[in-house]
């Protein structure tokens, strides 16, 4: 029986044809995978699906049956549930407050809490996903958040459940718990509908996989009967290099270092405890830490967002300790953002203007008050052909760009800049395969020109690719040092959460 159908839809934007004449079908009890490109209109179609958009054309089919979604109330009511990249839960809520918000049982007029208690502590049981039903949200970790979110669109009678990249942020051990969970709800009947940029993943845990290119769908696989590299291919339309190339480089001075750093939340808890490393020319040193154990305090305080309470920072031997942004940036340290909403582009901005930020009072960019809007065109559209940025109009706003195209124009400002020192904090996050390979390609450039590269990032394939030695972070603390020969992804995991503590990770 056909759990979901979609037949011919088609999304208009101004000026964007987002997804254009999609149809495909899924079984009930099958784990359906849809990847694609960033821009490729993966999330468009399932904000359509789930009732966040309209379509411009074309029909929805629940059960055999054509049906409406103008709401989100509509696709629940359909017995439909999304699990969101970015997780809804309310930090202050209880795990039971967050699961029950919006259809909470009640004694009269009133909350019956411990009937709502009652009630998780039995799905949890059933469907055997773990939780403590009176913890506080905000204090659990991420992949224990993401059960909380499973088990509220569970208790609102989900069949079809759609995973919007729900291992983004999982350790390994995490993801493989999750696929456990996945794999249980599809005995039980469920149908799964899961996004994803990772095509490891999607051969590992989909029955079949569609793939959507600009829009429109390239077609639908079987998993056994397709590869990671015919998947690549039919994404980017090209051969897509998937193994991060090894480059020996001779190791030159030490460019930064700290030595026993301390480093305060906005909350005022200790957040870094004592970190001590060091990153040289030529090297690339991996961060690996599963999210909220000190890397952001760590940032914040290279690139003198925050200062550290005790300790010391040396950049090209110089105390750094105390200095700003603009001093950092001016001594030779460039820096890749996770946050590229917030930290990276202003989005409003145009491309042109957004190329040259950092270096837009200093020449040929300024002349005097004024900024040279005929050198700063010129920079911006070598820079936009250099990077491959589409559509490439430097008169475009960076808002307007898909995710991985404002990566790029993130990586050539950074780069362009005077630099010897590199920080890239998640610098891949949430790109699909051929901006991921444009990414590593440019930190190898990097790496093969000498400069140093603290690399922080939550997928340990590319902490592995890419680094000559790795540290492992945990509640603020380095806790193990190794490099990507004497270790594997499971024992970096397994530091990750915590499981051991000897500084060596061995496999």
């Amino acid at each position: 029986m056909k759990a979901l159908e979609v037949r011919s839809i088609s999304k208009m934007f101004p000026g964007n044809l987002a997804n254009d004449n999609i149809s495909f079908s899924v079984e009930k009890g099958e784990i359906f995978a849809i990847v694609g490109e960033n821009g490729a209109g993966k999330s468009t179609l399932m904000n359509i699906i789930y009732g966040i958009y309209t379509p411009s054309g074309g029909d929805l089919l629940v059960n055999e049956n054509e049906v409406k979604i103008r709401s989100v109330e509509d696709a629940i009511k359909l017995r439909m549930g999304m699990v969101h990249q970015e997780f809804m839960l309310i930090p202050r809520f209880t795990v039971t407050q967050n699961i029950v918000i919006g259809d909470e049982p009640h004694k009269g007029i009133f909350f019956d809490y411990g009937r709502a208690v009652r009630e998780v502590r039995e799905l949890s049981e059933r469907v055997s996903l773990t939780v403590d039903a009176t913890a506080l949200a905000g204090d659990l970790p991420v992949g224990v958040q993401q059960r909380v979110e499973i088990l509220k669109v569970l208790r609102r009678g989900a069949e079809i459940l759609i995973f919007d990249e729900p291992t983004a942020v999982l350790t390994p051990e995490e993801t493989v718990e999750l696929f456990v969970t996945m794999r249980k709800l599809q005995t039980e009947g469920k149908t799964i509908l899961f996004i994803s940029h990772k095509l490891k993943e999607v051969m590992e845990i989909a029955d079949r996989i569609a793939v959507l290119r600009r829009g429109k769908l390239q077609g639908i696989v079987n998993k056994k009967d397709t590869t990671e590299e015919e998947l690549a291919r039919m994404m980017v339309g090209r051969n897509v290099v998937l193994e991060i190339p090894k480059v020996d480089v001779e190791v030159g001075p030490v460019a930064f270092a700290c030595h026993d750093l301390h480093v305060r939340n906005k909350r005022g808890y200790e957040a870094v405890k004592g970190m001590s490393f060091d990153v040289h020319g030529g090297e690339v040193v991996g961060i690996a830490g599963v999210q909220g154990n000190g890397q952001d305090e760590l940032v914040n305080a290279m690139i003198g967002f925050s200062h550290p309470v005790s300790g010391s920072m040396e950049l090209n031997g110089k105390n750094m300790r105390m200095v700003t942004t603009a001093q950092l940036r001016k001594e030779g340290m460039s820096y890749i953002t996770e946050d590229r909403a917030r930290r990276g582009l202003v989005m409003p901005y145009t491309i042109r203007e957004n190329a040259v930020m950092g270096q837009h009072l200093a020449r040929p960019f300024s002349k005097g008050i004024r900024m040279d809007y005929d050198k700063v065109g010129e920079f911006a559209e070598g820079k936009v052909k250099e990077y491959d940025i589409r559509p490439g109009d430097v008169y475009d706003t960076a808002g307007s760009l898909s995710g991985g195209n404002q990566q790029k124009l993130i990586l050539a400002r950074e780069l362009s800049l005077p630099h010897n020192f590199l920080i890239a904090s998640q610098p891949t996050r949430g790109l699909d395969v051929g901006a991921t390979e444009f990414v590593y390609r440019k930190l190898l450039e990097e790496k093969k020109a000498g400069k140093a590269i603290l690399l922080i990032s939550l997928e340990l394939s590319e902490i592995l690719g890419l680094s000559d030695r790795i540290l492992v972070m945990f509640e603020g603390r380095i806790v193990g040092e190794t490099t990507p020969d004497k270790t594997t992804e499971e024992a970096l995991g397994l530091l990750m959460l915590g499981v051991g503590n000897d500084k060596k990770v061995q496999s």
